[in-house]
């Protein structure tokens, strides 16, 4: 294992089709940047949750935030052990039986432990990388957070400790025998887009929609 992969272990070992898998930092990275919704296991007394949230990423530390009396964060905070999860689907995998239907997908799952951010400067700047993990340039536009909104604002640092991303490409894989059945197979392209702005009523005459917008 070179410095460029997460070691293999029995928390992030690909076991279910695991040519599948990577290791390797850069493809981890790449499915993290591509998104900026997580979903975040933390688990409250032996009962496991599941949480949508927004995420930045800053090397090796994964940024999410939220009021100060949310249980997620409440959790997390307290170097809980946490798994985080990211999902991309690029295509949906028609085949011609039912069994080998499937996705064309790339994702990566994340562990580590949370830790509240206390210090102000590195909260705001947490916060402009999920700003940024959003829509690039909005943080330089907006007003910044004051010392109120940073109060009543949680930060959790979680360090990534280990990970793996995982993939499917190509087209439908059908049985032999299957081949010959008068059935349409083949990919269903999935995208996911930004849709026209709507400005807001109460905007301002002769504010210009930002470049990072148009």
């Amino acid at each position: 294992m070179s410095n460029n992969e997460f070691k293999q272990t029995e928390r992030n070992r690909v076991r279910r089709l695991a040519k599948r898998g990577s290791y390797d930092r850069e493809t981890v990275y790449a499915i993290l940047d591509a998104n900026y919704l997580c979903h975040l296991g933390f688990a409250v007394d032996g009962q496991p949750y599941v949480i949508p949230t927004l995420y930045g990423r800053v090397g090796d530390v994964i940024y999410v935030h939220g009021s100060n009396v949310s249980r997620m964060l409440g959790q997390a905070a307290g170097r809980s052990r946490l798994c985080l999860t990211v999902t991309t689907v690029d295509d949906l995998v028609l085949a011609r039986s039912a069994f080998h239907h499937s996705i064309n997908y790339r994702s990566a799952v994340v562990f580590g432990t949370g830790e509240a951010v206390s210090d102000d400067s590195e909260k705001m700047d947490a916060l402009k990388a999920i700003s940024d993990s959003v829509l690039k340039g909005r943080w330089e536009d907006a007003r910044l957070p004051n010392q109120k909104e940073l109060d009543v604002t949680t930060v959790v640092r979680i360090t990534i400790e280990e990970a793996s991303a995982k993939a499917r490409s190509g087209m439908p894989i059908d049985d032999a025998e299957d081949m010959n059945l008068p059935i349409w197979a083949g990919l269903v392209p999935v995208e996911t887009a930004f849709g026209e702005p709507v400005a807001d009523t109460q905007l301002l005459p002769g504010i210009e929609l930002p470049d990072y917008l148009a």
